[in-house]
């Protein structure tokens, strides 16, 4: 594929479908044009029902594929192929996540079609048949654990990240200090921040904001303007969350405003 990929315009051919919570997303939809360059901390799996699209890493060719896992913090790009399909962005601290996070080879995995099969029989359910098929949060979890043969990893979080984690999630206010953290951990500042980069694989202040992104894709769905969505979500302003978005999502946050959305229950639980 040729560098040429860079310069195609990104554009929805089908009313995108977002099933967001607090943590990440499902997205149905079809897109024509490419993503650039961009890194985020989820899991990102893309499952087309059609034709397959490409993806490339930082300074690496494109390559095709029906499916594709993206491990957390890599720096990709996304050609959308004209491809009708589902992606899901999954909280790589989450069991499932864990899971499936364990299983990675690569930065960048390309999926084999047979692998695929039941996740894009049961994508296909719920497109055509909703009342037929599984409810979005039992979907989401059956596609992750279908990606995710063999058994769950032994390893888990520290316990002490992992309440720190928790409590972030079902706290209303983002606006937690490295030094708070650390106190709810009973380390030192120092101590936590060394461990946390360790266990989870940034900086906490990087990991705040991306949570403050999650956070306000939720909000721009129900409040649908930029502004009340960076207010919501503790962004400085409309223009802080709107370069965080095109840093993380490689694209605009106004892209949430087109379609339909629903906010559904998080369907995965922090690794423990």
């Amino acid at each position: 594929m040729s560098e040429e990929l860079n310069n195609m315009s990104y554009r929805w051919l089908s009313v995108p479908r977002w099933y967001l919570w607090d943590g990440g997303f499902l997205l149905i939809g079809q897109a024509q044009g490419v993503v650039p360059a961009h890194s985020h901390h989820a899991i990102q799996i893309v499952i087309s029902l059609d034709q397959p699209f490409a993806v490339r890493g930082h300074h690496e060719d494109w390559r095709e594929g029906r499916g594709i896992i993206v491990r957390p913090d890599v720096v990709h790009s996304f050609n959308c192929s004209g491809a009708f399909g589902a992606m899901l962005f999954v909280d790589p601290e989450s069991s499932e996540g864990a899971w499936l996070r364990s299983l990675l080879a690569e930065d960048i995995t390309i999926v084999p079609d047979a692998r695929l099969a039941s996740s894009v029989a049961e994508l296909r359910t719920f497109i055509e048949q909703p009342f037929a098929g599984m409810e979005a949060g039992a979907l989401i979890r059956h596609c992750v654990q279908r990606l995710s043969p063999g058994p769950p990893p032994m390893r888990r979080l520290d316990p002490r990240v992992t309440t720190v984690l928790q409590r972030i999630q079902a706290s209303d206010d983002l606006r937690v200090s490295l030094s708070a953290a650390a106190e709810m951990s009973f380390l030192s500042p120092s101590r936590f921040a060394h461990l946390f980069k360790e266990q989870v694989g940034l900086p906490f202040s990087r990991y705040m904001l991306w949570r403050k992104l999650t956070r306000a894709m939720v909000a721009i769905g129900s409040e649908r303007t930029i502004a009340d969505a960076a207010h919501a979500a503790d962004f400085a302003d409309a223009a802080h969350l709107t370069r965080t978005f095109y840093q993380m999502v490689g694209m605009a946050p106004s892209v949430l405003m087109r379609g339909t959305f629903a906010e559904i229950a998080s369907p995965f639980s922090v690794s423990a």
